[in-house]
């Protein structure tokens, strides 16, 4: 379950049970603040007191009147696989530049990153729940961080704020293909989840992509 599900849910249940009376809305804002730590200003949105969605989550209020939930790497992998629009919104389309295909043109980064991904997908075989080492985990809360720049683009009517987040995306899935590969070398043995966690990149790059306008490309 993605952090925005949670809080999401936490909402309905709320409104459900007559603990507050608010329309339910359609998403949550949620910003990754590393480290499994994820931020909504879900209840100043919607002007209910933020201790109630809070506890509905297990989590805290942060300064400011945030909902702060935490979340285990698994729990974000399995949410984003299990949402096919995950970090989907409405934004004005922008693109990169194609040239020069290099790993200082961020346009590059992002579009190999998705095919490397798919790469990743297609000949690792699924080992279970991710042992996630420093690497891996600042891969899945950037991942994590998605959706919420994705709603600020679309609020904002800009995309440069998904675009950089993708960016982040592509940056930390690069060092994690090329440090912690899905797929063995040799006689190495797997270790556990990393295909899920391409398959969770695989899935985040190419709405992102989609989203500003673009259309994936598996092969570069």
């Amino acid at each position: 379950m993605t952090p925005g599900d949670a809080l999401l849910r936490a909402v309905r249940d709320a409104v459900a049970e007559g603990e507050i009376d608010v329309a339910v809305p359609e998403s949550v804002v949620v910003f990754s603040r590393g480290q499994g730590v994820f931020e909504s200003p879900v209840a100043l949105r919607l002007g209910v007191d933020p201790q109630v969605i809070a506890r509905r989550v297990g989590g805290v209020v942060s300064g400011g009147g945030f909902v702060r939930v935490v979340l285990g790497v698994d729990e974000v992998i399995k949410g984003i696989l299990r949402d096919p629009r995950y970090g989907v919104a409405r934004v004005p389309a922008n693109m990169w530049r194609e040239w020069p295909r290099t790993f200082e043109n961020p346009g590059f980064s992002v579009r190999y990153a998705y095919a490397r991904a798919c790469w990743a997908e297609r000949w690792a075989r699924e080992f279970g729940v991710l042992e996630a080492g420093e690497l891996e985990a600042e891969l899945v809360w950037a991942l994590g961080d998605v959706p919420g720049r994705a709603e600020q683009a679309e609020r904002e009517r800009d995309a440069r704020p998904l675009m950089f987040c993708l960016e982040r995306v592509a940056e930390a899935y690069h060092d994690v293909h090329e440090r912690c590969p899905a797929v063995p070398k040799g006689d190495e043995e797997p270790v556990p989840g990393r295909a899920g966690l391409a398959r969770a990149v695989r899935v985040v790059l190419g709405n992102g992509l989609n989203t500003i306008g673009e259309t994936p490309r598996e092969r570069i």
